[in-house]
């Protein structure tokens, strides 16, 4: 009875393990404590990710999601580069932590800081307490990890520092080359809204009171106005009502797969998308490698955090084929969302024995050209909203005192 009594009491650890091949296992096994399984993990030749006490780990997982913590990325980065700066100045990783923890002034930072501090100082990985808190990227948990596995920390989080600045500098320029267009594609709406359910009926109004004959033009344009005026409140419910049940359709799996084909499938702007999305993945996967990632485990974090569902589908492909003992460009050809560039660049790195070199280079190749291409696209697409509030001012206003000039003329003759 005595070896059934401990093997029922034993409690029971969750467990992410990679193997002597790079292969990613989730397993479960009782254990009297957490260092004695990770003791023995170890010696079985696997590598720990993490290990969770079942129960435990869960409810803290749950609590962590129920509080809404957030971190900002900028805050992170210069978390990171303090923590680079103290760890190089010989100060103990434990210690770098519950320095900053102190001086980090979000309190939602703050908290997630003295927790990680907490677990390393009960053993667990600092990847591991990291990767617990369950808001931090994959590409950060998994570069820590290899790190620590590697004795190359300092290197690994440099690593890191300069593949966020890179990734937010050109989400940076993006969003600099949308801000003049969305400018003035708000205003056109502000105006046309403001044109339309406001002055219009003001005219509507005044015309109605001469009981004078209107030209066709303006009698069209007053009936859209007063149209839209009196369903207006129809018109917001509906609009809301569609937002919302396409949002819905976009969680799904079928709705989420079609809006993102549509994406990539979009005149000029889907092979602008499909390049910053590959651009992204590749400098993603140049960091893992560089970190010493295995190629399968890394396409894996990268699939994960593609964005697009084609894209992904196409990562998790290559796995299987990786696997199976196919090159990574060989995979890649076979997937149309893949740039021609790409596969090109990546055979050749495969046969240099520079992969995360070469992904490197595609991803600043794309870079810059997802930029030049914005910047063109965006050359023409300024001039033609300013037309459109040009044309629809000018035929509004046309419209509107065309009647005043038809009866300033029936009076003179």
């Amino acid at each position: 009875m005595a070896p059934f009594l401990v093997q029922v009491y034993m409690p029971e650890f969750r467990c992410r393990l990679a193997d002597a091949s790079g292969q990613i296992i989730n397993v479960s096994y009782h254990a009297a404590t957490e260092s004695e399984l990770r003791h023995r993990l170890s010696e079985q030749g696997y590598f720990v990710y993490a290990i969770q006490e079942r129960g435990k780990g869960l409810s803290l997982s749950l609590d962590l999601r129920t509080r809404k913590k957030r971190v900002k990325g900028s805050e992170f980065l210069i978390f990171n580069q303090q923590f680079l700066a103290l760890i190089r100045a010989g100060l103990p990783i434990l210690k770098a932590l519950e320095l900053l923890s102190q001086r980090v002034k979000n309190p939602d930072f703050q908290s997630i800081l003295g927790d990680v501090a907490n677990r390393v100082k009960s053993g667990a990985l600092l990847s591991e307490a990291f990767e617990e808190q369950g808001i931090f990227s994959k590409v950060y948990t998994a570069s820590i990890l290899a790190g620590e596995k590697s004795g190359g920390l300092e290197q690994t989080i440099q690593r890191y520092i300069e593949y966020q600045k890179i990734l937010d500098g050109t989400r940076a320029r993006i969003r600099n080359a949308l801000t003049y267009p969305t400018i003035l594609t708000v205003m056109l709406i502000v105006l046309v809204s403001f044109l339309m359910t406001y002055v219009v009926p003001q005219f509507a109004e005044f015309y109605g009171g001469l009981g004078a004959e209107l030209p066709t033009v303006t009698t069209v344009l007053i009936a859209v106005s007063l149209s839209i005026r009196n369903q207006l409140m129809t018109g917001v419910i509906v609009m809301l009502a569609a937002i919302i049940g396409l949002r819905l359709w976009a969680r799904s799996h079928r709705g989420g797969r079609a809006i993102d084909r549509l994406k990539l499938k979009l005149p000029l702007v889907g092979e602008v998308w499909n390049k910053f999305a590959f651009s992204q993945l590749s400098r993603t996967l140049s960091t893992l490698l560089a970190g010493g990632i295995p190629l399968v485990s890394s396409l894996e974090i990268v699939s994960e955090s593609s964005g697009n569902r084609l894209i992904t589908e196409a990562m998790k492909s290559s796995i299987t084929s990786i696997r199976q003992g196919q090159s990574l460009s060989r995979s890649f050809e076979s997937h149309a969302v893949v740039p021609d560039l790409a596969v090109e660049m990546v055979q050749v790195g495969e046969s240099t024995g520079s992969l995360s070199e070469m992904l490197k280079h595609v991803a600043d190749f794309y870079d810059e050209e997802v930029n030049v291409r914005l910047n063109q696209l965006f050359t023409f697409v300024e001039p033609i909203l300013l037309v459109i509030l040009a044309i629809i001012v000018s035929f509004v206003l046309i419209a509107l005192y065309l009647p005043i000039f038809n009866l300033a003329g029936t009076i003179r003759a």
